[in-house]
C-alpha cells in the first residue's frame, strides 16, 4: 500500500505521535526517556525543528512541533532512527522498535494549537498516572512553568504569549487553561479509530486543498513538485501587480526597500518551499543567509501591516488560480 503523503510547507504545525511495536515499552526507565529529549534538542539545532511541546509514555509519546524548513520528514526520520539505535545499544536489542511510520496531523495552529498543548500536558492525566500536569517528570508541562535557562531550548515563548502580553500573567493564564478538561471535539478527533490527517476549521482545510492542489508539496515524492506554482509564474505575477520589470526582482540596494522583489522572494519560499540556496539563485543573491534574513523581514511586516498582509494573501490566491488553470489546460 502507498504512504499518505506527507503536507510540508514552511511554518507548518504538526501533532506528531509513535508507539512502539506490538505495543512494547519504548522507554524502560529514565535513560531512556532523558536519551530521547537529547535527541529532540539535537533535531532542533540541526534541522531548525522547533519543539513546542512533548509527553513521552512509557510505550508511545507526542510532539507539537513547527518546521520553518519545510522538513518534517528529515527531522522525524533523524529522531526516530537515532533513538532506535541508542535504545538497541542500551538494551541489547536489535531491528525495529516502533510500531511503523509516525503519524502527523497538520494542525490549524489558529484554531487547536492551544487545545493540542492541553492535550499533550495532560496526557499522564487521563492515562490514570498522575492527578496533574505538574506531577509528570516527562512532558514539557514543566518547561511552561519554569523560568530556567534548561528550557530555552522549548519554543514555549510563542504559545504562552497567546495567553497574554505579560509572560508571568501568560504562565497563570496556561495553568488555569490545562487544568480544565480537554475540548471535547478535539478529543473526539483524535481518540477515533481514524485519525485525521488535518485538524483545523473549514477555511483551513479548504486553504490547504487550494494550496496543494492535487497530490500536493512533498519531499517524499518528487513528482508532487508539478502542482506547485512555478517561480517563474510567481515572478511574472509580481511584476504585473507592481508594474515593475522581472530585471527588478534581481536588483537590491543598499538602504532602499525594494517590495515587489522581496514579496517574490517570501512567496517562493511560502508557495514552493524551495531550499534557500534555490530561492538565492533565482533572485540573483548570493548567500543563502541573505534570503533567510529577506524572508524573516517580511513575516515581520506582513504581522504589522494589515494592508501588506491582505495584498499578498490576495496574490498568493491569484498565484494559486492561475496555477490550477495551467494545470487544466
Amino acid at each position: 500500500m502507498a504512504r499518505p503523503l506527507r503536507i510540508q510547507y514552511p511554518d507548518a504545525w504538526y501533532h506528531v505521535m509513535n508507539r512502539g511495536r506490538r505495543g512494547e515499552p519504548v522507554f524502560m526507565g529514565p535513560d531512556d526517556y532523558a536519551a530521547f529529549l537529547d535527541i529532540l534538542r539535537e533535531a532542533r539545532e540541526l534541522w531548525n525543528f522547533r519543539i513546542a511541546a512533548y509527553c513521552l509514555m512509557s510505550n508511545h509519546y507526542h510532539l507539537l512541533v513547527q518546521t520553518p524548513d519545510a522538513n518534517l520528514s528529515r527531522c522525524m526520520r533523524h529522531i526516530n532512527g537515532v533513538y532506535t539505535q541508542r535504545f538497541n545499544r542500551l538494551h541489547a536489542g536489535d531491528g525495529p522498535l516502533f510500531r511503523g511510520r509516525y503519524k502527523a496531523i497538520l494542525v490549524d495552529a489558529d484554531a487547536y494549537l492551544l487545545e493540542l498543548v492541553r492535550y499533550i500536558h495532560r496526557n499522564p492525566v487521563r492515562a490514570g498516572l498522575v492527578t496533574s500536569p505538574d506531577r509528570y517528570p516527562w512532558s514539557s508541562h514543566s518547561g511552561y512553568m519554569s523560568e530556567a535557562q534548561r528550557w530555552g531550548w522549548l519554543y514555549k515563548e510563542f504559545v504562552l504569549s497567546l495567553f497574554a502580553k505579560d509572560l508571568r500573567e501568560s504562565r497563570r493564564e496556561y495553568e488555569r487553561f490545562v487544568a480544565h478538561d480537554d475540548h471535547e471535539d478535539l478529543m473526539w478527533q483524535l481518540t477515533g479509530e481514524k485519525v485525521p490527517v488535518v485538524i483545523g476549521k473549514e477555511s483551513f482545510v479548504v486553504g490547504l486543498q487550494n494550496r496543494f492542489s492535487g497530490s500536493g508539496k512533498n519531499d517524499e515524492n518528487p513528482e508532487s513538485r508539478m502542482f506547485l506554482p512555478a517561480t517563474a509564474t510567481i515572478k511574472r505575477y509580481i511584476c504585473e501587480v507592481y508594474g515593475v520589470t522581472e530585471h527588478s526582482l534581481l536588483k537590491s540596494t543598499r538602504g532602499v526597500t525594494n517590495e515587489p522583489r522581496n514579496v517574490a522572494i517570501y512567496l517562493t519560499r511560502y508557495l514552493r518551499g524551495d531550499r534557500l540556496e534555490d530561492i538565492g539563485q533565482a533572485y540573483g543573491i548570493e548567500k543563502y543567509s541573505s534570503v533567510s534574513s529577506t524572508i524573516e523581514r517580511m513575516k515581520k511586516q506582513i504581522a504589522r501591516d494589515t494592508s501588506l498582509s491582505r495584498r499578498i494573501d490576495q496574490i498568493k490566491r491569484d498565484i494559486t488560480d492561475i496555477t490550477k488553470s495551467q494545470e487544466q489546460t
